[in-house]
């Protein structure tokens, strides 16, 4: 472990493309390390969005309790229409920045994971965006 110090800063700079313009959040960059679901047609990237039903502040108090429940997670922006929140890998520290966009035109929220750093994420950003539909939906169930 005495390495470890040697390796650098794994976190990486916040991104400042982040947020919603024109009602839409930022496209992946060319790396397989990103998902989205606005906008980008190829199989690597695209990602379908999180639907909902009933009230649209319910259902972002709901996805924001989800968020908060995985580990290494801290929410860094929260508005009415818009949760943005950092999740840091257990092992070495890699940060993700995951955006959710509640669109009012449509009953969905949109999405958006991308990792800072490096080229392969190992599918870590689809697995945690289909983790969040699965709990949103067994949320949706129970109650």
């Amino acid at each position: 472990m005495g390495v470890l110090p040697f390796i650098g800063n794994l976190a990486g700079q916040r991104p400042t493309t982040l947020g919603v313009k024109d009602g839409k959040l930022s496209p992946c960059p060319g790396t397989p390390n990103c998902v989205v679901s606005q906008g980008e047609a190829d199989a690597e990237h695209a990602i379908a969005p999180l639907p909902y039903s009933g009230d649209p502040a319910q259902a972002m108090a709901l996805l924001e309790a989800v968020v908060i429940a995985m580990p290494r997670t801290a929410i860094i922006e929260k508005t009415d229409r818009y949760l943005y929140a950092e999740f840091t890998s257990k092992l070495m520290g890699f940060v993700d920045d995951v955006e959710f966009y509640l669109d009012p035109a449509t009953p969905e929220i949109q999405v958006r994971s991308a990792s800072r750093l490096g080229k392969s994420d190992l599918g870590a950003n689809r697995q945690r965006i289909e983790a969040i539909r699965q709990a949103l939906a067994s949320a949706a169930i129970a109650e």
